[in-house]
């Protein structure tokens, strides 16, 4: 009793403190982590006239969607294209500015170059009459079915989002008659795989409409049907790029969330939660307290919950019932800043094994693919800022078995030499020079792995896609915008509704800052409407 009346103390000296250096006075929101739905979030709340705080443990902004710069070469951490921008542009909008006028985007055509290892490659284009052609050297029969696919996408991509805009908090949401509408377009009980086998008969055509499982980390056979849409967003709205990388959009948000009034602390990470009872009353970092009306959580989900939230305070979210979980695939990352140009690499190609079934088994299995499917972005042909002159960024991906609750199969100090030795003999394959040649280009490089993603970037189990989306962990079945477990807490990112993914975290924050416009009745209306 005697400690808590003494923190209580503490933080109202603190506060007191703060409104005298200026800081603006009214309902305070303090925001944990810097990530794109922290920032989203921060945007809307500051214009909605919130006092907002936005705490980050690293020394920049954007969480795994920043840059990477070394010796003059700049790569993305995380994701490396942009898809959807109608949703940022909308947040950007709601403060004031044109997103438009803060990043330049590009936009891709074709998208990406699809190589097959077992023969054969598409350049996917959002021209339909230029992809039915790709589609026609593997099967005349699925060429002719390509505008029916997508057409049929389009109508789920409309009738499901607004499912994406708004929060599930329990069981009554799924009689919402905009749920009842988009059920029988879902087909929720068949595979990503399964349902394009309505419109494709060639396996390799499907897995050119079904690969994009894995920006959910996820495999097409087990991803939920529902998921086809992702072909319908990048076909119909176009895979763009930001001029910079996509830490220009990033960088872009805190600037105008500066602006708008929000205090955006670097290398700052949050020790504890404050909390009255289950109520969050403030975070608590080196630098002291931080009282809040309204906590947003926007870094990795079951990694905060282990370090900032008392086992004890939850009841539907325990540290056991994370556990069990199922959690998505991890990656393993090459970065490397290259002397000389590579026409062979488009800006996005991705190398798709033989045995891309064999892939998946070895993901499920947390482990290491033999013979890995890999993505390579050749962003500086598209983009000169990202590298000398002369000199080309080369971005390499594998996706790989997250960390298991025991550590995992894989040693990574063991594991990741070799799996960096197999990624470049592959590269040197692609570009068509010897080993030793693209030895002798490298300039810089670094690796990521999944141990890591773990340990370096505080991601649980390195699962870098965070939660599975599989149908029990989605909608309300995943961690609510308003965290169901405690009070005056909300949930931005890929591990709450409606998942990951660049537009749908972004959907996350609008949905966590409406819900504490309605709690805090915030002071000025019409921006979140």
């Amino acid at each position: 009793m005697i400690q808590n009346a003494l923190r209580a103390g503490a933080r109202q000296a603190l506060s007191q403190l703060r409104g005298l250096t200026g800081r603006p006075q009214g309902k305070q929101v303090v925001i944990i982590g810097a990530g794109p739905g922290g920032l989203a979030a921060a945007m809307l709340l500051a214009a909605q006239g919130a006092a907002v705080t936005l705490l980050e443990r690293e020394d920049r902004v954007g969480g795994r969607t920043s840059s990477l710069a070394m010796d003059g070469f700049t790569f993305d951490l995380g994701p490396t294209f942009f898809l959807y921008p109608e949703i940022l542009s909308e947040i950007f909008e709601a403060c004031g500015r044109r997103f438009e006028d803060e990043v330049e985007l590009v936009r891709l055509d074709p998208m990406y170059r699809l190589i097959f290892e077992s023969g054969g490659s598409i350049l996917a284009s959002h021209d339909v009459d230029k992809l039915q052609a790709e589609v026609a050297r593997f099967d005349a029969h699925d060429a002719e079915q390509v505008p029916a696919f997508l057409a049929a996408n389009r109508i789920k991509f409309d009738a499901f989002r607004p499912l994406l805009q708004r929060p599930f908090a329990g069981l009554r949401d799924l009689t919402h008659p905009d749920v009842l509408k988009a059920l029988p377009l879902m087909r929720p009980l068949t595979s990503v795989d399964n349902d394009l086998k309505r419109w494709f008969n060639n396996p390799q055509v499907r897995l050119a409409f079904s690969f994009q499982s894995k920006y959910l980390g996820m495999s097409p056979f087990k991803c939920p049907s529902l998921f086809t849409i992702l072909s319908h967003v990048e076909h119909g709205f176009g895979v763009y790029h930001p001029i910079g990388g996509c830490g220009a959009i990033t960088e872009a948000m805190a600037r105008v969330a500066r602006d708008t009034g929000v205090d955006i602390r670097l290398s700052e990470p949050v020790q504890r939660i404050e909390f009255d009872g289950k109520k969050a009353v403030g975070a608590v970092t080196g630098q002291g307290f931080y009282p809040a009306d309204a906590m947003v959580i926007n870094a990795d989900f079951a990694g905060a919950m282990h370090k900032l939230v008392p086992d004890r305070l939850r009841k539907k979210w325990t540290d056991k019932r994370i556990e069990t979980k199922q959690y998505s695939c991890s990656t393993c990352m090459l970065y490397l800043g290259l002397e000389g140009d590579y026409p062979e690499l488009h800006h996005h190609t991705i190398h798709l094994s033989a045995d891309y079934l064999g892939d998946i088994r070895a993901i499920e299995a947390q482990r290491a693919p033999k013979d890995p499917t890999l993505y390579i972005q050749n962003a500086s042909q598209t983009d000169p800022t990202l590298a000398p002159a002369g000199h080309s960024t080369i971005y390499m991906l594998a996706p790989v078995g997250n960390l298991a609750a025991d550590g995992g199969p894989m040693d990574w100090d063991e594991a990741g030499p070799r799996y960096r030795e197999l990624m470049l003999n592959r590269l040197a394959g692609l570009v068509n020079i010897s080993r030793e040649t693209l030895d002798a280009r490298i300039k810089t490089w670094h690796m990521i792995t999944p141990a890591d993603w773990a340990t370096r970037y505080d991601i649980y189990r390195g699962a870098t896609f965070n939660l599975a989306h599989n149908i029990g962990q989605m909608l309300h079945w995943r961690p609510n915008n308003r965290f169901e477990d405690l009070e005056r807490v909300y949930l931005t990112g890929g591990g709450t509704h409606p998942g990951s993914g660049l537009p749908t975290i972004f959907e996350s924050a609008r949905i966590a800052a409406r819900l504490i416009d309605d709690d805090l009745n915030l002071s000025r209306k019409g921006v979140l409407a």
